[in-house]
């Protein structure tokens, strides 16, 4: 067992989080307070290297392993969840499923541009009425020579409505010979006939990423742009949520990173009764707990990374990861505005955005309780 990183890990840590604290710190407030998506950060963003890291070079990415994308995952969301869930719903549910079901030609003619910064994908799975139960999707597509027409809604999707978006892969429910149910995935070029995006705005957390609602009425695309197999819909957009389910866990690693520094920072700085409050026990009790919890998150999420670089099962531990991170970015954060005191109540302060934007990860690409669900039929519930 080696717990070193090794010295392309720790570039990649030193590299993206310079270019957070450079860039996006000084910012992130504004962009937060005016909820206003960042087209520069995110081509910043293409311009590091950092959209497409696990791709193979020849489709424009760095050919890294996915510990290399989660640590530029978390170092961004140690500074603003808002910019790192523009890179994490990007490459892993915008270019995931595009890289591991599309055909070769689907591969050279989308990825290479989605590597650069200069274009977004995104990912067509939550409806109004179909969030958990993600088969309950009620967007159609039919067959209609050698069309799709499609038919629906989806809603909270990231990357889906600002300039830079290109395209969605959208899970549609299409009829197969014998009249049964069966999902499909179908990509749409966001400038389709019939297909209109919209922003979502008013929202608590992640208010500088972009957030839609799409909309398809008769929309229509070619039979080649059915992403996978016919009728293995479902299949892809679960798979393509398991290896999601680890850049979240990573906002939730660097969220609670963050927040913790904040809190320390301000601990021993913070002076009552004659000295700083850090050094009372309730408050140093607080902050050694935050530290091993992510100690501990940190662990447990790049063991998941490792086994999937290995190749091998890790569905349960990226389920484990997502609900640990997810829970302790809650814990860690509460505690930090905590600390605080009232200060943390106030926009002027970091701790309270950060408090604010660690909510969705609880609910974001499968909620806790599903989570629970998920690990609960590994272990043979």
């Amino acid at each position: 067992m080696n717990f070193d990183l090794s010295q392309e890990h720790e570039l990649i840590r030193q590299t993206v989080r310079e270019f957070a604290e450079r860039e996006i710190k000084p910012v992130a407030q504004e962009l937060d307070e005016k909820a206003e998506f960042s087209p520069a950060l995110t081509k910043r963003m293409g311009e590091l290297g950092l959209f497409g890291m696990y791709l193979p070079e020849k489709y424009g990415g760095q050919g890294l392993d996915t510990l290399s994308y989660i640590i530029a995952v978390e170092e961004l969301a140690r500074v603003d969840g808002s910019q790192a869930a523009t890179l994490a719903a990007h490459n892993s549910l915008g270019i995931g499923p595009l890289y591991y079901f599309g055909t070769e030609e689907q591969k050279k003619e989308l990825l290479p541009k989605l590597c650069t910064g200069e274009a977004l994908w995104s990912f067509g799975l939550t409806e109004p009425g179909a969030g958990s139960d993600s088969r309950g999707s009620k967007t159609t597509a039919e067959k209609v020579g050698d069309e799709w027409v499609i038919n629906g809604s989806k809603i909270f999707i990231t990357n889906g409505a600002s300039d830079l978006n290109i395209g969605c892969t959208v899970q549609a429910v299409s009829a197969n010979t014998d009249g049964k149910k069966q999902f499909t995935t179908i990509i749409v070029g966001s400038q389709t006939p019939g297909f209109k995006r919209m922003s979502m705005h008013n929202k608590m957390m992640w208010r500088a990423s972009d957030t839609a609602e799409l909309f398809f009425d008769d929309c229509r695309v070619p039979a080649e742009n059915t992403l996978g197999k016919v009728g293995e819909g479902s299949k892809i957009m679960l798979t393509t949520l398991d290896a999601g389910r680890l850049s979240i866990a990573a906002m939730g690693l660097g969220a609670a990173q963050g927040a913790y520094e904040l809190a320390l920072a301000y601990a021993l700085e913070r002076k009552q009764f004659g000295q700083p409050i850090a050094k009372f026990q309730i408050n140093a009790f607080k902050l050694a707990d935050m530290a091993m919890k992510i100690e501990l998150a940190r662990n447990l999420l790049y063991k998941a990374c490792w086994l999937k670089d290995e190749g091998r099962p890790f569905g349960m531990e990226s389920a484990m990861a997502k609900l640990y991170c997810s829970e302790i970015a809650r814990e860690v954060a509460d505690e930090a505005v905590q600390i605080h005191g009232g200060y943390g109540l106030m926009k002027d302060y970091a701790v309270e955005r950060f408090y604010r934007d660690q909510r969705l990860l609880q609910i974001g690409e499968g909620t806790s309780e599903i989570q629970r669900l998920v690990i609960s039929r590994f272990i043979g519930c």
